[in-house]
């Protein structure tokens, strides 16, 4: 039976190659992390940089854009990486991702499959995802969180295919409240996954930082009027305008997620950049800089 099963897999995996519309090999050539195979289709396009950042820095930075500026309603876009042992990869965007309008029936997806090797890191830095009436809102326009349907997967195996982290985000409208009255006044939901030795020490700052963060904006002086005469009971009943929580996941707590709700996006961006500035030294330039 699981030979069976393993076999049904390789049929699913070869399926999926020959349906990817992009792909990317990264491995040591030199003794330096070189993307040794590329191939992308419409409707993506990859743009490779001969170098990002300090040249003492060991990692290959890969942008993903569409053509057209976004993702059109039917769009199915699947991409492959693999990073070889003792390798660093960098797969980020140039510009927020756009959904536009569905047609009919026809939704849009994004698939991402990366296989790591040992000693080996994936970074995946991607802007916002910025979507369109009917597909999602546009807070500039007034379409907040004016959409059908959002899902958003994010899947972790280790070797074996053993299950280490599994999540799904599912955001859809419904008969009795909409989606925009469930989030109120926030407009940007967003989560990090930091996983691996590498990142052991981050992991340590990030969980130290919202701890802090959190307690400074819960726990406040006892006594005392607040600005403009309001109380400390006011201030119990004002709605944080950013809200952070950070836990451990798999054994011996070798990662850790951070989920984020925020009114503004620039908020999230200043949250990102300060929080993961000490991955310039792995990835030659600090994300979100």
């Amino acid at each position: 039976m699981a030979a069976h099963r393993h076999r049904e897999r390789e049929r699913e995996m070869e399926s999926k190659i020959e349906a990817a519309t992009g792909k990317l090999v990264v491995k040591k050539v030199g003794g330096k992390s070189t993307v040794t195979r590329c191939f992308s289709k419409y409707p993506l396009k990859f743009i490779i940089p001969n170098k990002v950042g300090s040249s003492e820095t060991d990692a290959v930075w890969v942008y993903t854009l569409t053509y057209g500026g976004g993702i059109v309603s039917g769009d199915s876009i699947s991409c492959e990486i693999t990073v070889a042992d003792a390798c660093t990869a960098v797969l980020t965007t140039q510009a927020s991702t756009k959904v536009y309008k569905s047609l009919g029936s026809k939704s849009s997806e994004q698939i991402l499959e990366a296989k790591i090797g040992s000693d080996a890191l994936l970074a995946v830095i991607p802007d916002p995802v910025t979507c369109f009436s009917t597909a999602s809102g546009r807070h500039e326009s007034g379409e907040k969180w004016d959409f059908e349907l959002y899902r958003s997967t994010n899947h972790i195996f280790l070797e074996g295919d053993q299950p280490l982290f599994l999540d799904s985000v599912l955001l859809e409208q419904g008969s009795i409240t909409n989606i925009a009255e469930r989030m109120q006044d926030y407009q940007v939901i967003a989560m990090v996954i930091l996983l691996g030795p590498k990142l052991k020490q981050i992991q340590i700052q990030v969980q130290e930082n919202v701890r802090r963060m959190m307690s400074e904006q819960l726990y406040l002086p006892s006594t005392g009027l607040r600005p403009h005469g309001k109380t400390q009971s006011d201030h119990f009943l004002a709605k944080p305008s950013f809200v952070v929580s950070c836990s451990a996941f798999g054994p011996k707590g070798i990662g850790i997620v951070v989920r984020i709700a925020a009114m503004t996006t620039e908020s999230v961006y200043r949250f990102l950049q300060h929080q993961l500035t000490g991955m310039e030294t792995l990835l030659g330039v600090s994300p979100y800089s």
